[in-house]
């Protein structure tokens, strides 16, 4: 089936691990969308990397085995412990190559109920726009009442995404991408509103596993733009001090049941938006910046 812009529908990837209750909110939330019964979903399931793990993944994976309400499900069992960044960076590889377009999102992220038609129109407006990279269905902007309903960031979001297949043929998973990064610090952190750059140190020093800062350093030599909900479109429950994650916080818990949104013709990042954006980030950063330093640490030694 196509969407109203008469485009084939964008296959849904999911990435699992040891989480079956996070994992049940994820696709029930998904099941709720008018598009689920016309899209194909793609469930990546990491094998365990430890005996400690083994019970929740099969768990999961005995779940995912009864999901219905999709075009066509396809299940990926890992025989080996893939570890999120690998397993990520080879799924959306795969899928993106043969599909042309992708919807991505991990086991914790609980989306509305016109999600998938936001970013199946999304997909179709701006795949020709060389300088739009991805899509994304989280927002900062929740709170923020005179910005448009869509706008444009020079900032990346893993928190729910799209991309297509000739911007995703640019990611590098190098880390000699991360020097021009680290020589413009300030505009890589988003004018010094989060510590991006701490990221990558921490990642070179193997203290985090993230795919996420590999592609935001990716489009940052690009330039690239990802477009961007004014309200959030997705919830991250994985801070809810459960399992592996480290404690809880109010961060990612707004989220629009439903956007009445419009598709911006500004192919651009405006200054105002990003100064809106950028005050957020910087009011928050120390808060955001460990919680989600300290998530992907927990990921990394499971």
């Amino acid at each position: 089936m196509k969407n109203k812009n008469d485009m084939p529908l964008a296959p849904i990837v999911l990435f699992v691990y040891n989480r079956p209750w996070h994992t049940k909110q994820t696709v029930e939330a998904l099941q709720k969308n008018e598009l689920a019964s016309n899209s194909e979903l793609f469930i990546y399931s990491d094998a365990p990397k430890n005996e400690q793990a083994s019970e929740k993944v099969k768990e999961v994976r005995q779940y995912i085995k009864t999901i219905e309400g999709f075009k066509k499900i396809t299940i990926i069992e890992r025989e080996k412990n893939w570890g999120l960044a690998n397993s990520i960076i080879d799924g959306v590889t795969q899928i993106v190559n043969e599909y042309g377009t992708i919807i991505v999102l991990e086991d914790d992220l609980v989306t509305s109920q016109n999600f998938l038609n936001y970013m199946n129109e999304s997909l179709k407006k701006y795949k020709d726009a060389q300088n739009v990279y991805s899509i994304t269905g989280y927002s900062f902007s929740n709170n923020i009442n005179t910005i448009d309903s869509t706008y444009f960031l020079k900032l990346t979001s893993s928190w729910s995404w799209g991309t297509w297949k000739d911007k995703w043929k640019d990611f590098s998973h190098d880390t000699s991408i991360f020097t021009p990064c680290l020589e413009d610090q300030y505009r890589f952190n988003y004018d010094d509103s989060y510590n991006y750059t701490g990221m990558i140190k921490q990642q070179l020093g193997n203290k985090i596993d993230s795919w996420a800062i590999y592609w935001y350093a990716s489009t940052f030599m690009k330039n690239a733009l990802t477009l961007y909900p004014s309200k959030s479109l997705v919830e991250n429950i994985g801070f809810d001090g459960s399992g592996v994650h480290c404690g809880s916080t109010s961060i990612a818990k707004q989220k629009s049941e439903y956007l009445d949104y419009i598709l911006t013709n500004d192919v651009v990042e405006k200054i105002i938006n990003r100064k809106y954006i950028s005050d957020i980030l910087r009011e928050q950063k120390q808060t955001i910046f460990m919680k989600i330093t300290n998530r992907l640490k927990s990921i990394y030694a499971r």
